[in-house]
């Protein structure tokens, strides 16, 4: 049984709108980063993320993801101004609604796929034997079925990214935010991997961002956005 997403969604309005997003960073000197960027982003919808080394794409993911706030700006999810919660609310909502993949899996290597799929809902407090039922499904899902007790030193690295995906998905966020998932793998290996994101993303009505150098990925999802100068284009 796969676990069911927890909130109600007003497919009326946007999933997620970010609003005068300013980020900028000190160092000898000011750096500014994100300028009043506007983005919104639809149920479902797949866009990528494109531009320099540098341009800030990695911050506004993190601030998209909630990992950092903006010096100024709001990010509405379903209409709720999500930076007006607390640190706790914000890990719990976190927790809950958005998945993330790194270009760098950052599985446990002391735990197997499975363990590492279940992490989020046990962190969450949620029954393992239901979690471990979902993984099973998920993992199934990506082709890994007979590597379900394998520890992460035993898979390929394309292997890890797709465990990393199952756990991405494993509480059914709404959002899944992914910086250079498939930066570190050979192109078939991560062909694979953006084919599983957008099967997933079709399944469960999870709306993707995707950070990425790989032009021939981003033209496949619904939109590309160029971060330049502090806002995105396109």
């Amino acid at each position: 049984m796969i676990l069911l997403r927890r909130f109600d969604m007003n497919k009326s309005q946007p999933l997620l709108q970010a609003k005068g997003i300013c980020k900028s960073f000190q160092t000898t000197v000011v750096i500014d980063i994100l300028s009043d960027l506007e983005m919104s982003i639809n149920s479902a919808e797949m866009i990528a993320i494109v531009g320099a080394s540098g341009s800030g794409k990695t911050t506004l993911l993190n601030i998209l993801g909630t990992l950092e706030r903006p010096d100024a700006g709001s990010i509405y999810f379903v209409g709720e101004d999500i930076l007006a919660k607390g640190d706790h609310a914000l890990c719990r909502f976190r927790n809950k609604s958005i998945g993330f993949m790194f270009q760098f899996h950052h599985l446990l290597p002391e735990f197997d796929a499975l363990e590492n799929v279940i992490m989020p809902g046990i962190i969450a407090g949620l029954d393992r034997k239901e979690l471990q039922q979902s993984a099973h499904e998920l993992l199934d899902k990506m082709g890994l079925a007979n590597r379900i007790k394998h520890k992460v030193g035993e898979l390929s690295g394309g292997e890890q990214q797709r465990v990393s995906l199952a756990r991405a998905l494993i509480l059914k966020p709404a959002l899944l935010l992914a910086d250079e998932p498939t930066g570190n793998l050979d192109p078939q290996a991560g062909f694979k991997v953006f084919d599983l994101m957008a099967e997933m993303s079709e399944q469960f009505s999870v709306s993707t961002v995707m950070v990425t150098h790989n032009y021939d990925l981003a033209k496949r999802m619904n939109r590309c956005l160029t971060l330049t100068g502090g806002r995105l284009e396109g």
